[in-house]
């Protein structure tokens, strides 16, 4: 005989109006994480989770102001589309037709353009089972969006389980072929939000290879061997530690190549960001075949965190489950075109724990 479900112990959904975040949604399990996700960007605006002694604090960096998510907090939590990361000068050429798509930084398209996804009031309703709390977004865009080709549907699923883990499921469909690769654009800080640099976290990145990049931080050459350079991250090092090898220039900002490469649709571990002062440990896992890694060296004090706190250089990290930048233009690399009658799938799972 089969034993009962357990009970509906989770937080269910609770939604409020914003004037600047669209719709703010809670929701979580009690004694576990919870979390609070804004309309406004499809955005991971907060993240409690428990210390080693129980104690929650909010471990994702966000504005102070909301309305900053428009400027100098831009991607902050946000989920970033159609095309996470860069694509250079934005242009590429699909089925024999070239495109050009709206450009910022340096001249390329980084995250989907100057009005990508991030900027777009996203519909959303709750999702509350006994295993599971959380919210579901949807989003179209349209033939033409920023250059992209083809009405794209959207959809993300961001769920927290009862075993501590926060769930980013993707889908995603189109009526004529367009590059697709979605992220979640979150800045991570074991010790809490406002508790300084993350240069004491512990990092660990499952990559044999990683992606060599430009001033511009577009890719060149072939994607390279991490051993023997700052980028073997294969066993666990102080993020300090690791900034300081020859090579990483003070920071990342770089595309990792995931093993064993992927084959299913069960996500693998990717990473394991490991905070000894509080015992918070969150594993990455996912099936996507890269991991952009970037330990936020520009930020300047411009941004007031939630707590009013500046946040500089490393206050927080970004893993950023994705496609490899460029791939529109990179024959080699995985391919990021959708076509009608095709669904695009990602999932993500951040897995929380705490060690002694």
């Amino acid at each position: 005989m089969n034993p009962a479900p357990p009970p509906l112990a989770g937080i269910p959904p609770v939604r409020r109006p914003d004037p600047y975040a669209g719709d703010r949604w809670t929701f979580g399990f009690p004694g576990g994480l919870t979390a609070e996700v804004h309309t406004l960007g499809a955005r991971l605006h907060g993240l409690w989770a428990p210390d080693r002694d129980g104690t929650p604090a909010d471990v994702v960096l966000a504005p102070r102001d909301p309305r900053h998510t428009a400027t100098t907090a831009r991607y902050f939590g946000a989920t970033v589309g159609r095309y996470a990361n860069r694509i250079a000068h934005g242009r590429f050429t699909l089925d024999g037709t070239p495109y050009r798509l709206t450009t910022q930084e340096n001249g390329h398209c980084l995250h989907g353009g100057t009005d990508g996804f991030d900027t777009r009031l996203w519909e959303a309703e709750g999702v509350h089972t006994p295993e599971w709390t959380g919210v579901l977004l949807r989003l179209r865009s349209p033939d033409g969006d920023q250059g992209f080709p083809g009405n794209l549907d959207v959809t993300v699923r961001c769920l927290i389980g009862r075993d501590d883990e926060l769930a980013f499921s993707y889908t995603a469909f189109t009526d004529a072929p367009t590059p697709v690769n979605l992220t979640n654009h979150a800045y991570f800080n074991l010790g809490g939000e406002a508790s300084g640099d993350v240069l004491g976290h512990e990092l660990a990145v499952d990559a044999t290879h990683y992606t060599p990049v430009d001033g511009d931080l577009i890719p060149r050459g072939d994607h390279r061997p991490v051993g023997g350079t700052a980028f073997d991250l294969r066993r666990p090092l102080r993020i300090a530690d690791a900034l300081a090898r020859p090579g990483a220039d003070g920071g990342y900002d770089h595309n990792f190549v995931l093993s064993p490469p992927p084959g299913d649709t069960t996500p693998r571990r990717a990473a394991v960001l490991y905070a000894p002062a509080t015992g918070r440990r969150m594993e990455v896992l996912t099936t996507e075949p890269g991991l952009q890694v970037y330990t936020a060296g520009q930020f300047d004090g411009t941004v007031l965190g939630k707590s009013g706190t500046p946040y500089r250089a490393g206050a927080g990290i970004a893993l950023e489950t994705q496609h490899f930048p460029d791939s529109p233009n990179r024959p080699g690399d995985p391919s990021t075109v959708l076509r009608p009658g095709e669904r695009y799938t990602s999932r993500t799972v951040l897995r929380f724990s705490t060690r002694d």
